[in-house]
């Protein structure tokens, strides 16, 4: 590498830096009755209060007795609740959280999976101090040939214009019976999660783990993980319709990914801002980056590094004075050592 690039990277990495809050732990490995916590995602209700959730485990497997955990924040991350428990089901798998803030009313609605073949819905009427009792949702998003089912794991988002407005889109991913092979989808409410219906597949398998974002136009993007290593990169898609059908896939040059999930994020419409968190590398869970774009995602101009050493899962939201909190898994041996979160300046986003 030329001293010139090395010396322009150091700036850029610094830069970041100066403007963030460090990075704290939010939900640490050997804490509140938990060895392992993971997956995180996160939203901000109507009024500005925080919600993080992940998956509180016994160990590092994927599965057996994992529990769904949340702690909020009323100071835009300054500050955070004890750990409060969401959905604990014996010891089956609660997992993949997928929370989206509905403003019609004034709900948390919370999409998970239980041992990932049956989808639920949960909801809270008071920014998440309780929750109503899960509600299996399965018949209604979920085919009869499909088998392995998650639910983000990221944010879901509410539809802001257009004829779709004020519809929930939640990203999702499926197997199909004796395939094992992840194909990236969307499931869809347009009343407040009352009822729920799937939205489109995409054309390709080894599609997986997905993030949305509505574009100024009223389309949806959809960023996916990629286990199709003919590229190192990130695959996406657009529905025209809301959810309900998607081009054919096709490798966003500039988005390397390790195979991973990422987070896509509209930080506001005008300007067009729209922001993206993954590992940039092509085989590590390392170099959590935040890539932002002025033009709907069809280029990423700055591309600006959070944390360079191992980091895996990530989700973020805007915050109520403007700056960014992001999430995320690292550890010294292995990126999971825990949650960990940091803010982003509202003028490194907006510069």
């Amino acid at each position: 590498m030329k001293i010139s690039t090395l010396l322009f990277l150091v700036v850029i990495t610094l830069g970041l830096t100066a403007q963030t809050s460090g990075i704290h732990d939010l939900f640490k490995n050997h804490k509140d009755g938990y060895n392992v916590f993971r997956i995180p995602s996160v939203i901000v209700t109507g009024s500005g209060k925080v919600l993080a959730f992940c998956e509180g485990r016994k160990s590092l497997m994927d599965n057996g007795d994992i529990d769904l955990v949340m702690k909020s924040s009323a100071d835009n991350g300054k500050t955070w609740s004890n750990l409060k428990v969401v959905w604990d089901n014996q010891n089956n798998t609660c997992g993949n959280p997928s929370p989206v803030f509905d403003k019609v009313s004034n709900s948390v609605i919370l999409l998970a999976t239980l041992n990932n073949e049956k989808v639920f819905a949960l909801k809270s009427n008071n920014e998440g101090d309780s929750w109503e009792q899960p509600v299996d949702i399965t018949a209604s998003v979920k085919e009869d040939k499909w088998k392995w089912y998650a639910t983000g794991p990221v944010h879901a988002i509410q539809l802001a214009q257009g004829v779709n407005n004020n519809r929930i889109v939640v990203p999702c991913n499926h197997t199909l019976t004796g395939v094992d092979r992840h194909i990236s989808h969307v499931i869809y409410s347009d009343n407040s999660g009352l009822t729920w219906q799937r939205g489109g597949s995409v054309s390709a398998e080894k599609t997986d783990e997905c993030t949305v974002a509505e574009l100024t136009n009223g389309n949806l993007l959809l960023n996916m993980r990629n286990s199709d290593r003919l590229l190192p990169n990130r695959k996406t898609s657009i529905s025209i319709d809301g959810g309900l059908n998607w081009t054919s896939p096709v490798f966003d040059s500039t988005l390397i990914e390790p195979v991973c999930q990422g987070s896509l994020l509209r930080y506001s419409f005008n300007p067009d801002i729209l922001l993206f968190t993954n590992p940039k590398h092509k085989k590590k869970r390392k170099n959590l980056t935040l890539s932002i774009s002025k033009d709907n995602g069809k280029t990423w101009a700055r591309q600006l590094t959070i944390h360079a050493q191992k980091s895996a899962y990530s989700d973020m939201a805007v915050l109520s004075n403007g700056d960014l909190l992001c999430l995320f898994e690292t550890g010294k041996l292995l990126p999971y050592g825990g949650v960990v979160s940091t803010i982003i300046k509202q003028k490194v986003i907006t510069e």
